[in-house]
């Protein structure tokens, strides 16, 4: 080999020395940056349940772990000409605490995210004596008009009472429509009743609802309805009236009654405003934050559908009571304001926390 030849294999020598230790170094530096890595603690993943469910993006459906301080009470609002009024808003209601207001605390409205809000019904109905079978027999078929609109709107569910001497629970709470209809098949008029208990059977469906229907279903709050059927004349009752609607309110339950024609066509004549029933005169409905109606012969299914319309539409207010108040065993006044020109009806006028 020249001398020349080997002049230049020198250096290329030396520079492939000095590559292959740079090499080197690269190689140690990076294993060692990688033992420093795995020696730190990495964040857990979260595992995965089985079919769960993506989050929810914006607002969710409901407050579901509602404080047991907060004082509920449910509100219907309806117009000059008795339509219910839907879209209200928070800001648009005033609650006052023993006539001092306090902030609202809690909002729902009975419809969000195109879900209507559940219904827990029960059917409470006079078969007594007085009561004609052709008015069963159509009565029954308007209560199958009411469940079947709700059925249709709502996640809700029946239960099936009836009331003469004694009360007897026909069908418990079911949200199967083909069981709720052969349970009113079932109805059968008592041709003897010496007494209607309407009171006591008031009192036993506000009872089942406290039993059987939670305060929310499905994630969503649920309104606690009782609908009382009757001629008008409660005889026998062992439950005060009084003792009903204090129940009522404190469950939150509102109570709604139709009385029958058979009440207004031995008083009055079809032209007139039939005269107030006992039911009525004892503030059931008023003070529970339900209606009374009186059905004519000729307007049983629409009275119905228009109670269906008035039991969906609600609105659920809720505030914390002063500290001072809290648990102290005494009655406090709630009152409900809205927009001016609406009328207001909410489900108990008072709240009383147990000591």
């Amino acid at each position: 080999m020249s001398p020349f030849v080997k002049s230049l294999r020198a250096p290329l020598t030396r520079v492939r020395a000095h590559v292959a230790s740079l090499l080197c170094a690269l190689l140690l530096i990076f294993g060692f940056t990688t033992f420093l890595q795995a020696q730190q603690p990495q964040p857990a993943e979260r595992p995965r349940r089985v079919n769960e469910e993506p989050e929810q993006q914006g607002e969710p459906d409901e407050v579901l772990r509602i404080d047991t301080d907060l004082v509920l009470v449910d509100t219907s609002v309806t117009d000059a000409e008795g339509k219910p009024v839907r879209g209200l808003r928070a800001e648009d209601f005033k609650i006052y605490e023993d006539g001092k207001e306090r902030p609202v605390a809690f909002f729902n409205v009975e419809q969000r995210f195109g879900a209507k809000r559940p219904i827990a019904v029960v059917f409470a109905l006079d078969v007594s004596g007085s009561m004609t079978p052709e008015e069963i027999g159509r009565l029954r078929g308007a209560m199958q008009l009411f469940s079947n609109r709700l059925f249709e709107t709502t996640s809700s569910v029946f239960a099936i009472m009836a009331f003469g001497m004694k009360v007897k629970t026909i069908q418990s709470f079911t949200g199967d429509a083909q069981k709720l209809s052969r349970a009113f098949d079932r109805l059968e008029r008592e041709p003897s009743g010496l007494s209607t208990h309407t009171f006591d059977a008031v009192d036993d469906a506000v009872r089942l609802l406290v039993r059987s229907a939670p305060r929310t279903r499905e994630r969503r709050l649920l309104k606690r309805a009782v609908i009382v059927i009757t001629d008008g004349f409660p005889v026998g009752d062992v439950v005060a009236p009084s003792t009903v609607i204090e129940r009522a309110n404190a469950a939150d339950v509102s109570v709604y009654t139709v009385t029958l024609p058979s009440y207004s066509r031995m008083l009055v004549s079809a032209e007139r405003q039939p005269l107030p029933t006992p039911l009525d005169v004892s503030g059931l409905a008023e003070k529970t934050g339900g209606l009374s109606v009186y059905a004519t012969d000729r307007d049983f299914e629409p009275l119905f559908r228009a109670l269906a319309e008035e039991v969906t539409s609600s609105y659920v207010l809720a505030f914390y009571p002063d500290d001072a108040k809290r648990r102290d065993g005494l009655s406090h006044t709630i009152r409900i304001e809205g927009p001016p020109g609406l009328t207001i009806r909410q489900s108990r006028p008072s709240y009383k926390y147990e000591k």
